[in-house]
């Protein structure tokens, strides 16, 4: 008999009502983070879409204490507030960063990098939607190749492919860090209750849907983060150590046409004479998949 999903949220700890867009990740993926930290939880919350949906003081989306710090600043932010639980004796309540990738990636990638080989005992989570949406769809380094944002307006797009975070991440040696969709939640849900469970800096990034920055329908925002995981577009894996566990692995062979054909930020690459540029992508999500894979057989104990 299959077991029963563990979706099931007893008491909310958010609050009703968000200030999101219809379609949006980040009040999905509050919900749930918010349900498994619990109320002894500390939010340090950087410039970004989660800043304004969790509400200006004394508005708060969550039923916890949140931290309002600069774009740059949030692991720097948290390792003080971390600093300060321990003195008075709080080392069981939770400090977790909910950042965007502009945050992650660019802007506050320094004090992440510093907080993180410092092993500051701090839970970070990536909301990724692939560029700075709250203040005007620009492009990130988390932009993926071939989108068209506000900084690459008219006929233009992102010609240079995404940082890889994680691979960056790994190099850290960190005890925690995974990827996760909110398309597969229970793979989600348990990634947090493990990070939760994990001393030491630990980081999740979530791919995160957004209807007005990836042209999309809101109602298609669960569909296309599972294309998008089938495709191989977001792999979902883990890294304990360097040791690499990839968590699914598609039955068949899905191609990113079938993923990006739904995103209004690629629809300039399904015109004819852009089959190249759709090629690239294909190859460098094949080339990257074949990466984990090593990886993954690297990392395998030895029987």
């Amino acid at each position: 008999m299959k077991p029963a999903l563990d979706f099931l949220i007893k008491e909310e700890q958010v609050y009703s009502g968000a200030l999101s867009c219809r379609g949006c990740g980040w009040s999905l993926l509050a919900r749930h983070l918010a349900d498994i930290l619990g109320k002894d939880t500390v939010f340090v919350v950087p410039a970004s879409c989660f800043s304004i949906i969790t509400g200006p003081y004394p508005l708060n989306d969550l039923k916890a204490n949140v931290v309002h710090t600069v774009f740059a600043a949030a692991s720097a932010t948290a390792t003080g507030v971390r600093a300060a639980l321990d003195r008075q004796g709080k080392q069981n309540t939770t400090v977790a960063i909910l950042a965007g990738d502009g945050g992650t990636f660019d802007i506050g990638f320094q004090a992440l990098s510093g907080a993180a080989a410092r092993g500051e005992n701090i839970l970070y989570i990536c909301n990724n939607n692939g560029a700075y949406m709250n203040t005007g769809i620009q492009s990130s380094t988390a932009t993926p190749y071939g989108a068209v944002t506000t900084t690459n307006p008219g006929q233009g797009y992102k010609r240079t492919w995404p940082k890889d975070l994680m691979g960056i991440i790994a190099a850290h040696n960190l005890p925690y860090a995974a990827t996760a969709s909110l398309a597969f939640m229970e793979d989600l849900r348990s990634k947090i209750k493990k990070a939760k469970n994990t001393k030491g800096f630990r980081f999740i990034m979530v791919d995160g849907p957004c209807p007005p920055g990836h042209k999309t329908e809101p109602g298609q925002s669960i569909e296309i983060g599972r294309l998008a995981v089938e495709s191989k577009l977001f792999p979902l894996f883990e890294v304990e150590h360097q040791h690499y566990t990839i968590n699914y692995r598609p039955d068949k062979e899905m191609p990113v046409t079938e993923c990006m054909k739904h995103q209004g930020r690629f629809r300039h690459l399904f015109k004819e004479g852009h089959q190249h540029l759709l090629d690239e992508v294909q190859a460098h999500t094949d080339r990257y998949w074949e990466r984990l894979l090593s990886n993954a057989a690297v990392s395998m104990p030895a029987t």
